[in-house]
């Protein structure tokens, strides 16, 4: 399945090539730590503003995806 718009992208030109939310200078890897530390997915938007509920949600469902077809 070919998403239609990127769940997470990177450039040299933002934030030094970290992966980011689309559109963002938002970390992904903030949203792992966010969520490691037992906070929830509201507080984290509620941080980064920029940041969509539909990102999130797509990002989640990506990995969980790319879990699962590794895992088979």
């Amino acid at each position: 399945m070919r998403m239609s718009k990127p769940v997470v992208t990177t450039t040299p030109e933002v934030m030094g090539g970290t992966p980011v939310f689309p559109g963002t200078r938002v970390p992904v890897q903030t949203l792992l730590d966010y969520l490691e530390a037992g906070d929830s997915i509201d507080d984290f938007l509620a941080g980064f503003p920029t940041v969509t509920r539909e990102h999130v949600v797509a990002f989640l469902e990506r990995g969980a995806a790319l879990t699962v077809n590794d895992a088979a």
